[in-house]
């Protein structure tokens, strides 16, 4: 099959599509023949080593399509059903993969493979943020998500108005700024020429907010910290512009007695239960049409590397697919 490789870390010229073997699964495994695969700003970490992870490597962690086989002990799947997952590691920028069963799902028929492909790391990963990373959340509780308009940000907007939440939202223009309210944003801010925190303590009336969701990492840790009433957590789930630099615990006393999480989403769907249980939640709100996919861009699976250097260059909104 074919499948894109990299041999090195590096930029995205280090993305080269290949021939590559592919087995039968073994017990507790399937193999998924894709109609499309998801593509995430961790398959970049993965690719310039942020992540290491050993070479040769096959990126991507997320992709939709239809079982062809299925290994021993595997009785939730059947060969045909159509499925989409979030997988543990690496290996979706192939026209098929193996993969353990437990993080594959059944996939709606009302939700296409593109969608599915789109949504499932991003989605899982806003189920986690909202529904379990802190205590529920009252409705009208304000919080900050950075990258509002990104792929995660947008459903993030999405979900946290359907739960009642006020989300403040930060992009990088005017035009990312209307899309995240589109999509149902309470409140933007352009960080390029207005003040975060400074926006945020107006907007909370000078109490700062009690979350902050923030995949931007190293330019906005200072900032977020900032945003947070005394006792609020910040919750760091990815690096976007650069690894965060050390922690002082020193500085979350200063600030107010901070709390700081840096969650994955594999700590979540650690089994089957949990995985099915995420991804029903997921496919409920989609399938209600609280939640949209924008699915924005889509590539052969070849351009991998373009679809990096679009990613990287900061420009892109909703969700991008590579299609085998």
């Amino acid at each position: 099959m074919k499948a894109i490789q990299i041999e090195k870390f590096g930029g995205p010229e280090v993305c080269k599509l290949v021939d590559v073997a592919i087995g039968e699964p073994g017990a507790g495994e399937v193999r998924v023949r894709h109609h499309a695969i998801g593509i995430n700003f961790i398959d970049v970490y993965h690719r310039t080593g942020l992540y290491p992870l050993p070479l040769p490597l096959t990126l991507g962690t997320e992709g939709a399509g239809v079982v062809e086989a299925v290994g021993a002990g595997v009785t939730h799947l059947a060969v045909g059903d159509r499925v989409a997952y979030a997988a543990r590691g690496p290996g979706s920028y192939a026209e098929a993969r193996l993969l353990p069963a437990f993080v594959v799902v059944k996939l709606p028929d009302a939700i296409s493979f593109e969608t599915g492909a789109g949504m499932m790391l991003k989605g899982l990963t806003v189920q986690y943020l909202l529904r379990q990373s802190r205590v529920a959340l009252p409705p009208g509780e304000p919080i900050l998500w950075h990258a509002a308009a990104g792929g995660v940000g947008l459903i993030a907007c999405q979900w946290a108005k359907a739960l009642g939440l006020r989300l403040i939202g930060t992009a990088g223009t005017d035009e990312k700024c209307k899309l995240a309210e589109q999509h149902g944003a309470a409140y933007t801010i352009n960080y390029r020429r207005e003040d975060v925190v400074a926006r945020v303590r107006e907007i909370t009336g000078g109490k700062g907010v009690n979350v902050v969701y923030d995949a931007v990492g190293k330019d906005t840790w200072e900032r977020s910290l900032d945003c947070l009433a005394p006792l609020g957590l910040l919750v760091s789930f990815g690096n976007a512009s650069g690894a965060v630099p050390p922690v002082s615990l020193g500085v979350l006393a200063a600030k107010g007695s901070l709390y700081v999480q840096r969650p994955t989403l594999g700590s979540y769907n650690a089994d089957r239960a949990s995985s099915q249980r995420m991804a029903d939640d997921l496919f409920a709100v989609v399938a209600s049409g609280q939640v949209v996919i924008p699915v924005d861009r889509r590539y052969p699976l070849a351009e991998a590397a373009q679809a990096h250097i679009d990613l990287e260059g900061r420009g892109t909104t909703g969700a991008g697919v590579l299609l085998p």
